[in-house]
């Protein structure tokens, strides 16, 4: 136990310093490709922090060979987004009150495309009210709609890297870590560094996920409590950390537009894979889940879209993920329960 703890440990701070080098090389990578700030944080970022989690899933649910492996990966899929739309968002939130007197703004609006940010709350929950959807039902051509979700994704990046937006502010951009000495790296060393951070994190990620395992079994927590509260949380942990450290350097562009992103990959693509290789059928704690994760995305949509975001109101998000984790945990105890002696 003692050598799970420390394996835990090493391996958080191995994907925080990762995630240093990762957000430093995708502005760079940004930059170079001439995209837009969101665009960046919603296709670059957002796609190279969702591969510890897609990893996860695909591991779970294409190589699994029992129930258990692949209700991790579906719990993957669908605690995924709820990790996303509530502690992700209340971590962006709880980080602009804090670093209120370096960001002003902090308790105030937003100071971000609010209306753009509520599109994208849109797309997320059309698409994720038709997979939890999907999960309620079967019918012999429901693996084949797998290929809508990720043609919908590829309809989502399409139209973040044509949104017109102007280019991000550059003056804001910190040395490559790779070449502190060079005003103008090369493109070559900086995919180098965003390759080297995603390598330590997908390695870190997984070292990670598997310590939660072995914490939750020693705790006697079921397989499902992993997969929808633990395994999440782990997995969306290098997505929490860049709106973290974007957040600290006054970027909330950057990171609310990475977690965004984030969700889009996390409705499509796990979701895809679970939908394909398993009967992607939801019991009561998945639909529950659901159902958290659409509330809360209702709410995210309406402060954005009413331009009335504010650190306070993030942070706040964070309290339905509680409320999930306590009927969690109350749900797979009643389970676990002996039968009371007649």
């Amino acid at each position: 136990m003692i050598l799970t703890v420390v394996l835990f440990l090493a391996s958080a701070g191995a994907i925080y310093l990762a995630c240093e080098f990762f957000v430093n090389a995708v502005e760079w990578l940004g930059k170079r490709l001439n995209l837009a700030a969101t665009a960046t944080g919603t296709v670059l970022a957002a796609f190279g922090t969702a591969l510890p989690e897609s990893a996860v899933t695909f591991t779970a649910v294409v190589l699994g060979r029992s129930p258990e492996e692949r209700d991790l990966g579906v719990g993957a899929a669908v605690g995924g987004p709820l990790v996303l739309a509530t502690v992700a968002y209340a971590v962006v939130g709880f980080t602009l009150l804090a670093n209120r007197n370096r960001v002003p703004r902090g308790d105030a609006r937003v100071a971000i495309d609010q209306r753009r940010l509520s599109r994208d709350q849109e797309w997320f929950a059309i698409i994720f009210a038709c997979t939890v959807g999907l999960g309620l039902v079967s019918f012999a051509l429901k693996p084949w709609l797998a290929v809508l979700l990720v043609l919908a994704y590829a309809a989502y990046v399409w139209r973040e890297l044509r949104g017109g937006e102007t280019a991000p502010e550059e003056h804001d951009l910190e040395p490559l870590k790779f070449r502190p000495r060079t005003l103008e790296p090369s493109l070559g060393w900086v995919v180098a560094q965003t390759i080297a951070a995603l390598a330590v994190i997908a390695v870190a990620s997984r070292v990670f996920v598997g310590q939660l395992e072995h914490i939750g079994a020693a705790l006697g927590m079921a397989p499902h409590v992993v997969a929808l509260l633990l395994s999440p949380v782990a997995t969306e942990l290098p997505e929490t950390l860049n709106a973290l450290i974007w957040v600290r350097q006054g970027k909330e562009r950057l990171a609310l537009a990475n977690i965004s992103g984030a969700m889009m990959i996390q409705a499509t693509i796990p979701s895809a894979l679970g939908l394909y290789f398993t009967p992607w059928m939801f019991d009561e704690p998945l639909l529950v889940a659901g159902l958290v994760t659409a509330t809360a995305i209702v709410l995210l949509w309406l402060l954005f879209r009413r331009g009335a975001m504010t650190g306070r109101a993030l942070a706040s998000v964070g309290l339905l993920y509680a409320v999930f984790a306590a009927y969690a945990l109350w749900h797979f105890y009643r389970l676990s329960s002996p039968p009371a002696l007649p």
